[in-house]
C-alpha cells in the first residue's frame, strides 16, 4: 500500500477520545438548524409536548423532533423510517439531536400532530428574512405547479370516468354470457371447466361493478363531482402531459432575492382565483404597504385584479388570448377604441358604437355597445359575420386597461415572473423525487410543503449570507 495516502487502523485507540463536536464545522449548515430551532419560542408556536408530564414516560422535547426534519429535508430525507436509520448512523444528526434515536413512528406523529405549529415555524424564517432586509424590493412573482399525491388515477373518479368504467364491466360481463353459452355445446369435461372459470370471473366483475354503484354514490354527494379513494382530498387535475391526481401549490417568490414569502396548497387545479389571495398574503410577509404581483396569463381573472387593486396592490397579469374574432382574421376588441367622456366606443371604420343596454352576468356588470351603421359597412366582413358588431365592457374594465398600460411599458416582467418563481418549483420537486407528496389529506399535505419551502429558504439564504452570519443574526 505504498505510495497511496493511507487511512488510520480501524482498531486503534485513542488516550484522549475526540469529541462529536470536532466533526462538525463552523460553517455546518447543520449548526445553522440547532441556533434556529433553539430560537424559536416553541410553545407560543404551538408545539405539544413542551411540558413534560409529571407522570409516565419521559418524551423528546420537540426541539429535538424539529432539527430532525429540518435536518432531513434540507438533506432530501423525508422520510421518517429513513430519518430513523439516519439518526443512528449520521454524525451530523448524532450531534444534531445529542445521539438521541427516535423510532419512526415517533418521528412520524411528531410531523402529523404539530401541523400547525410547523407551518408557523416556516412563516417565521420569512420573519427573519423580512428583518434582515432580504425583501426590499416589494416585488413578487407569483405562479402555481401541480404535485403528486399519494393516490393513482385508477383510484381518482368523476363521473365521466365512472361510467365510462362501468360500461368496460357490462361489455365484458356480456362477453363472457356469450361464452358461457358456446361453452354448453361443447364436450361436458370441457365445458364443466370452462363453465366454472367463467362463472368466477364473471361474479368478480359483478362484485367491481358494486363497488362502483358505492362509489357513485359518495360523488353524488360531493361538490365537485370527483372522488379519490387514497386521499381523500386530492383530486385530478390538467398538465401538459396526461394530468395527474395531486394538488395545486402556489407560491409568491420575491424578485430580489428569489425567496418564498408565502405558498399555499389547494386542491383547486386552476390558478385564476388564486391572485389576490396570495399577493395578500405575500405582502403581509414582507410587511410592506405596496407590492407588486407579477403572474402569467393563467391568473387573468376580472374580480382577482380588482380585488388586488382595491388592497393597494399593483397586478400585472397579460390578458389571455381567446378572442375567435382574431383567429379568424377578423377586428378584435382592441381594435375598438373607447371613449371614456361619451362612454362611447369607434370602430375601425369611423363609427361610433353607442351604449344600450348593461346586464349582470356572473355577478359582473356588462355593458353592451353597438353601431346601427353596421349592415352597410364597407368593411363589415372584416369586423362580424353577424348582422352587428357588438362590443362588451365591464364595469371596472379601467383597472384592466390600465394593468395592461402597465405591463406594455414593462416588457420584461414576464422574463422577471419566468427567472424568479419557476427556479424555487424545480428544485423543490427535484428533491421530492419522483413520489411528490408522502403525506395524505390537505392539512398533513401543507404541512409537508411548509417543511420543503423552509429548507429552500434556509439554503438560500445561507447561500446569500453564509452560514456564520445567519447563525449572528439569529443570535442578536
Amino acid at each position: 500500500m505504498k505510495r497511496f495516502i493511507q487511512g488510520e487502523d480501524r482498531t486503534q485507540s485513542t488516550l484522549l477520545p475526540e469529541l462529536l463536536d470536532e466533526y462538525i464545522a463552523e460553517a455546518n449548515p447543520v449548526r445553522v438548524v440547532d441556533v434556529y430551532v433553539d430560537e424559536l419560542d416553541l410553545g407560543k408556536l404551538g408545539f405539544e409536548g413542551g411540558d413534560p408530564a409529571a407522570t409516565g414516560r419521559p418524551a423528546y422535547h420537540p426541539a429535538v423532533l424539529l432539527k430532525l426534519y429540518i435536518y432531513g429535508y434540507l438533506n432530501r430525507i423525508q422520510s421518517s423510517r429513513r430519518l430513523e436509520r439516519e439518526a443512528q448512523r449520521n454524525v451530523e444528526l448524532m450531534w444534531l439531536t445529542g445521539r438521541l434515536t427516535p423510532d419512526f413512528k415517533t418521528i412520524a406523529n411528531f410531523r402529523k400532530d404539530n401541523g400547525k405549529a410547523i407551518r408557523g415555524v416556516c412563516k417565521q424564517f420569512v420573519v427573519l428574512c423580512q428583518q434582515l432586509g432580504l425583501f426590499s424590493e416589494a416585488v413578487v412573482a407569483i405562479d402555481g405547479s401541480k404535485f403528486k399525491a399519494v393516490n393513482n388515477r385508477d383510484r381518482n373518479f368523476t363521473s365521466a370516468k365512472l361510467q365510462r368504467r362501468m360500461e368496460e364491466i357490462e361489455s365484458s360481463i356480456n362477453r363472457y354470457l356469450v361464452e358461457l353459452d358456446s361453452a354448453d355445446r361443447q364436450e361436458p369435461a370441457v365445458a364443466q371447466l370452462k363453465t366454472e372459470r367463467l362463472h368466477d370471473k364473471i361474479a368478480a366483475l359483478k362484485d367491481q361493478m358494486k363497488a362502483l354503484k358505492e362509489i357513485e354514490v359518495q360523488l353524488n354527494e360531493t361538490p365537485d363531482k370527483q372522488i379519490s379513494l387514497t386521499d381523500p382530498d386530492a383530486r385530478s387535475m390538467k398538465t401538459r402531459g396526461t394530468g395527474i391526481v395531486g394538488y395545486n401549490v402556489q407560491t409568491a417568490v420575491d424578485a430580489k432575492n428569489h425567496l418564498i414569502v408565502a405558498h399555499e396548497v389547494t386542491n383547486d387545479g386552476i390558478d385564476r382565483n388564486q391572485l389576490s389571495s396570495m399577493a395578500v398574503q405575500a405582502r403581509t410577509a414582507i410587511g410592506t404597504e405596496t407590492l407588486t404581483a407579477i403572474a402569467d396569463r393563467g391568473y387573468f381573472k376580472g374580480e382577482e385584479i380588482l380585488a388586488c387593486h382595491e388592497a393597494g396592490i399593483t397586478a400585472i397579469v397579460p390578458k389571455t388570448m381567446t378572442s375567435s374574432a382574431k383567429a379568424g382574421g377578423r377586428f378584435d376588441k382592441a381594435d375598438f377604441i373607447y371613449d371614456a367622456a361619451t362612454n362611447e366606443f369607434q370602430c375601425p371604420a369611423g363609427e361610433r358604437l353607442i351604449w344600450r343596454f348593461s346586464a349582470i352576468e356572473n355577478g359582473m356588470k356588462i355593458s353592451r355597445y353597438w353601431s346601427s351603421h353596421c349592415p352597410r359597412c364597407a368593411i363589415k366582413e372584416k369586423c362580424t359575420p353577424s348582422d352587428y358588431r357588438r362590443v362588451s365592457r365591464w364595469e371596472h374594465q379601467a383597472v384592466l386597461d390600465d394593468m395592461q398600460t402597465r405591463l406594455d411599458r414593462a416588457a420584461d416582467s414576464m422574463r422577471i415572473r419566468r427567472q424568479t418563481v419557476e427556479h424555487p418549483f424545480g428544485t423543490i420537486k427535484s428533491w421530492m423525487g419522483s413520489a411528490h407528496f408522502l403525506t395524505k389529506t390537505l392539512k398533513r399535505v401543507s404541512t409537508e410543503m411548509s417543511l420543503h419551502v423552509l429548507a429552500y429558504n434556509l439554503k438560500r439564504v445561507m447561500k446569500i449570507l453564509g452560514p456564520e452570519v445567519l447563525m449572528a443574526q439569529m443570535r442578536g
